[in-house]
């Protein structure tokens, strides 16, 4: 399939707090955007006997976005891990996902691993993990995706984890064609 930014060409996002987003968002919508539990969880219960799946899509070290890294305090120009995945049910991509972690504070933690495991899973694992306050966007995401261009992102959220001195910016975009299998409204 063709790499492209999913929706059109992604403006910078402008994330607002979840809540403030609130009456702009249907019911439906406001349970997957401002849930604090874990989102793999969730999808595989929405999927029910299909098959989940964590597709790999980009990891390794780059350039955080300056949005990123404003996120994480980073200092410009400042490399970071990145990691991009797509959480597909019957191999369609329901959520894609970019997370994003300063290099010096990956010590010890064999992020690098996960590969096509979820990263929620490991999250969610940490017995003294701190969830930061939740941001939506309807931006789409500023990063490629191989998909088909009839697909586009209905809502962002993004929040920052912390862990054992750990900082890692989590952005999860949900996609059309989610809404499209669970039957939510467009907003």
């Amino acid at each position: 399939m063709p790499r492209h930014f999913i929706g059109s060409v992604p403006d910078l996002p402008c994330w607002r707090p979840v809540k403030a987003l609130r009456p702009s968002m249907s019911a439906a919508w406001w349970q997957w955007v401002a849930s604090t539990d874990s989102l793999t969880a969730r999808i595989m219960a929405a999927g029910g006997e299909r098959p989940f799946r964590v597709q790999l899509l980009r990891q390794g070290v780059g350039l955080p976005q300056p949005h990123e890294a404003q996120a994480l305090g980073l200092a410009a120009r400042r490399y970071a891990w990145l990691r991009e995945v797509a959480l597909c049910v019957d191999e369609t991509p329901w959520v894609v996902a970019r997370s994003v972690a300063p290099l010096e504070a990956l010590r010890g933690q064999r992020l690098e691993r996960l590969g096509e495991r979820s990263l929620g899973s490991w999250l969610f694992s940490q017995p003294d993990l701190v969830r930061g306050p939740l941001y939506a966007t309807r931006h789409a995401p500023g990063f490629v995706y191989p998909c088909d261009k009839r697909v586009s992102s209905q809502w962002g959220r993004r929040s920052v984890f912390q862990h054992a001195g750990l900082s890692l910016l989590v952005q999860e975009y949900f996609l059309s064609t989610m809404a499209d299998d669970l039957a939510l409204p467009s907003r």
